[in-house]
């Protein structure tokens, strides 16, 4: 399963929000989350590979999900994405 999302955060994706999207995407063990962005794609349990993606405001992510839990990781992670005001679902 996959989300896009733009990035609408002054800082763009920074320390802080990364580190709340790596702390999410590792609650879910069956579960493999990446971030896409750029044409790069990084695991979404590594702080420093979310930081790699340089995402900046207006910048597009996309999370994507696969395994048992898919499902439940990307509402999680769109939930940290949005009530964190990092981004905003990419109709």
């Amino acid at each position: 399963m996959e989300k896009t999302f733009r990035i609408v955060d002054e800082d763009g994706i920074h320390a802080r929000p990364a580190t709340a999207l790596v702390n999410t995407a590792n609650k879910f063990k069956s579960t493999e989350s990446f971030a896409e962005a750029n044409g790069k794609r990084v695991t979404l349990k590594s702080i420093l590979g979310v930081l790699s993606l340089g995402l900046e405001k207006g910048s597009t992510l996309t999370l994507i999900t696969q395994g048992e839990e898919e499902g439940e990781a990307l509402k999680a992670l769109e939930d940290v994405m949005v009530g964190e005001g990092l981004g905003e679902v990419n109709a």
